[in-house]
């Protein structure tokens, strides 16, 4: 089959995806992006807490810790001129015992080497004096962290992108690609062939295994995936916050927290639990047993019966139980040796705060 040239190709309509693309459009690169669904955002994109990130916990000079500072940044500025709705809401980190509070000087030291300055340590009685239903020891208050409309994001950036010329094909699944020096020959599920100047995987929860079925790169480099699903649960009726509540982090995760969406809707999650597949997306409603007791411990009024299963995300990692969390992976041709591929491994929490850093870097990595 003759195959149709085309300049760049983004596997991948999520906001990173979306980001990515946009980015290298206005760059004056000529873009497809190829979704393998059928529309925009219906993968992690679609499952997310919301949040912007203020790039407080990460290790300095981590991908994910500047990026996530860079992009927050960025995506503020984006929403104001853009009009994608969003608050900056703000957000309260809890000590609920006094052996935690150390942990919470922590906290400021590492977001101050982050570039985070932001932050400031609540006593008690002025961390009760913001949210009157808040029981804890001492908090860290972060006045930069917000919610955004994920969607009305994905759907500007979708505007921005066909506005310098570009295009989204939906229902487009790639199967295999081969990778020469020159180009790159993507294989579609409906028997296309598509010759690449440049590609970037972008494909999330997808990314490793897709890359393993990129003949000619050096599948040394590939990471293994790892799937962290996370639950949440909806609370019925009203919120009893009007910033955001994070436990002291746990392992794998920042523990349960409660996030708001723009209706004012209060959700408690995610959690962390390991699971083999990325489609294991059903909440597991057993879990919502554990979560009123770890609730309980910064909102003691929390009703029995009153959280209700809400949705499941799943975070694409590239580290598993017990391994040190994995850093952001943009790989290029150093890494994996061929020119013009970009894959993006381990995009996950954070990935919607640092989505236009992320574009940013991509666009400069194929210049």
């Amino acid at each position: 089959m003759v195959a149709e040239k085309i300049d760049c190709a983004v596997i991948g309509a999520g906001v990173v995806g979306l980001a990515v693309a946009r980015a290298l459009a206005l760059a004056g690169r000529e873009v497809m992006v190829l979704e393998s669904e059928g529309s925009i955002g219906t993968g992690t994109s679609s499952r997310n807490s919301e949040v912007i990130h203020a790039g407080i916990y990460y290790p300095q000079g981590s991908l994910k810790a500047r990026l996530c500072v860079q992009g927050k940044e960025m995506l503020y500025a984006y929403a104001d001129e853009r009009a994608v709705p969003y608050r900056r809401c703000g957000k309260l980190i809890v000590a609920t015992s006094q052996e935690q509070v150390g942990e919470l000087e922590g906290i400021i030291a590492k977001a101050r080497a982050n570039g985070v300055d932001d932050l400031v340590l609540l006593t008690r009685e002025q961390a009760l004096a913001m949210e009157p239903q808040l029981q804890c020891v001492a908090a860290v208050h972060s006045p930069s962290t917000g919610i955004v409309d994920s969607h009305a994001l994905m759907l500007s950036l979708q505007g921005d992108l066909e506005n310098a010329g570009g295009m989204v094909a939906v229902k487009s699944p790639v199967a295999r690609a081969q990778c020469s020096n020159a180009e790159i020959d993507l294989f579609m599920e409906d028997g296309t062939v598509l010759r690449c100047t440049s590609v970037v995987n972008a494909a999330g929860l997808h990314a490793p295994v897709l890359a393993r079925r990129f003949a000619g790169l050096n599948e040394q480099a590939l990471p293994t995936a790892y799937f962290a699903k996370g639950n949440y649960f909806t609370l019925s009726g009203r919120a009893p916050f009007g910033r955001l509540v994070y436990p002291v982090p746990e392992p794998g995760g920042l523990g349960v927290h409660l996030t708001l969406d723009l209706g004012g809707q209060a959700k408690f999650g995610p959690d962390v639990q390991w699971v083999d597949s990325p489609d294991d997306l059903v909440v597991d409603s057993a879990r919502g047993e554990a979560f009123y007791a770890e609730v309980r411990k910064y909102w003691p009024a929390l009703a029995d019966g009153a959280l209700i299963p809400g949705y499941a995300g799943m975070r694409p990692k590239i580290s598993g139980p017990g391994q040190p969390a994995a850093d952001f992976l943009p790989q290029g041709a150093a890494e994996h040796g061929v020119e013009g591929l970009v894959n993006l491994f381990g995009i996950e929490s954070r990935g919607l705060t640092s989505s236009l850093a992320l574009g940013a870097r991509v666009a400069e990595m194929l210049a």
